[in-house]
């Protein structure tokens, strides 16, 4: 059942190959809609549509209920729905089951750092695996993205920003996070080390974004299986935290934490290997594999 309002917004390519194009997901892993066939007029990124602001979801919206531009989904590659956010901000340290499993106090105040845009890669294109690490791991984690600007948002308004989710997998080579005095951006923005997918639900699909269950396969085999009920700095949180810092802008990305289950906190040890297929799903939003070559 598809809720009023509720969008699922993709980018993809055709069978025919050709250009990226924005489209519609009619239902999770159904058919989509051309957004830029259905409504010539729109921007043909998913950046440049969030900047358009409420009018261009307007008409994205007609769109999906017009039922026409139909794209079977058979035959199409689904790509990172927003490959160029002006900022792809992350949280450490944010869910209380991964805190204990590392024996670690809950920070004071939420861990901040940042991944480059070009890790980004689909939802189910391939995790080049560095030669020069052995100790790649996952991190399932939920991934807010911002729909209208602000600065020093206050908690109370945080999720009016917010303009929908998406699953991330926030990897994370730990032999370099380690290396020097803790690397946590290098190890973590090596390319393609943050697929992002299926699609960009807006909030209007979820019934609770802090209630969600939150998994990762690898393999088939269940290595994290946790809820964002376990958030210790919720959304609303961290919106008005990150924004005494910086303005938000339609398009930035928020990787919100992972819980427990990673491999470095494994006894013993568990890393990704080139054949593996990482899978990361949480619940309402979908899920995305890839393929670590």
């Amino acid at each position: 059942m598809r809720l009023p309002g509720a969008l699922r917004l993709v980018r993809f390519r055709g069978p025919g190959g050709g250009d990226p194009r924005l489209g519609l997901e009619e239902a999770p892993g159904g058919d989509l809609v051309d957004l830029g066939a259905a409504e010539p007029t729109l921007p043909r990124s998913l950046r440049a549509l969030l900047e358009s602001g409420p009018p261009a979801l307007a008409a994205a919206r007609r769109a999906l209920e017009s039922g026409g531009f139909r794209v079977p989904r058979g035959g199409v590659e689904l790509l990172a729905p927003l490959p160029d956010p002006p900022k792809l901000l992350c949280v450490g340290l944010n869910y209380h089951d991964h805190c204990r499993e590392q024996g670690a106090r809950p920070p004071r105040d939420p861990i901040i750092f940042s991944k480059f845009s070009s890790a980004i890669t689909g939802p189910f294109g391939d995790i080049v695996h560095p030669e020069d690490s052995t100790e790649v791991d996952w991190e399932a984690e939920l991934a807010a993205v911002i729909g209208k600007e602000g600065r020093h948002i206050p908690e109370s308004s945080a999720l009016e920003h917010v303009v929908g989710f998406m699953v991330a997998n926030d990897v994370s080579a730990r032999d370099w996070q380690q290396r020097n005095g803790r690397q946590w951006l290098l190890s973590k923005t090596f390319d393609t080390f943050c697929p992002l997918g299926p699609a960009l639900v807006t909030k209007e699909a979820v019934a609770d974004i802090h209630n969600l269950r939150i998994q990762c396969r690898v393999n088939g085999q269940l290595m994290q299986d946790s809820n964002t009920n376990q958030l210790i700095f919720p959304i609303p949180k961290l919106i008005a935290w990150v924004s005494r810092f910086v303005t938000l802008v339609p398009g930035d990305i928020l990787l919100t934490g992972t819980p427990a289950g990673v491999g470095a906190f494994r006894k013993p040890p568990v890393f990704l290997k080139r054949g593996d297929k990482v899978e990361c799903e949480i619940e309402e939003l979908g899920t995305i594999c890839n393929k670590v070559v």
